[in-house]
């Protein structure tokens, strides 16, 4: 997912993603565990796309922080 595309969203979107990812990352590690992965490398591009949106949304919440 492109930054510029997570910056766009909204906060509650940024959420709902947040939670979807986490669980797909479960998925794909416990998916890895059990009978391997075609593609490991997804499990990288996940947890990259966790950190983005956990990026974004602190920084909205410092910037509402710095507001009042």
């Amino acid at each position: 997912m492109k930054i510029n595309k997570i910056r766009e969203m909204s906060s509650e979107d940024l959420n709902k993603e947040l939670s979807e990812l986490k669980n797909e990352l479960f998925k794909l590690k416990f998916s890895l565990a059990t009978n391997g992965l075609d593609n490991p490398m997804k499990i990288k591009d996940v947890k990259k796309d966790i950190a983005r949106i956990n990026t974004i949304l602190t920084e909205r919440k410092l910037l509402e922080s710095k507001k009042s």
